[in-house]
């Protein structure tokens, strides 16, 4: 049942970065793929990317973890 749970919990989160990362790309953010891609140049991030990948983006991520486990104690 545990496994179960966990395939659960990664469905979620990897349904919810697809779509964040949909938006991100339709909001003109880059990717966690465009910034690395782009690791040397120093034109790399700038300020509301650095915002999107390292805040925003882990928090959506998380809080798709939260919605697995809502989703999870409903079902079962």
């Amino acid at each position: 049942m545990e496994l179960i749970k966990l395939y659960v919990m990664g469905l979620m989160i990897l349904i919810i970065a697809i779509l964040a990362n949909f938006l991100a790309t339709q909001l003109g953010l880059k990717t966690w793929y465009e910034f690395l891609s782009q690791w040397g140049n120093v034109d790399a991030l700038c300020f509301k990317d650095g915002l999107w990948l390292f805040v925003l983006y882990p928090l959506i991520l998380g809080c798709s973890l939260l919605i697995g486990n809502m989703l999870w104690k409903s079902i079962f």
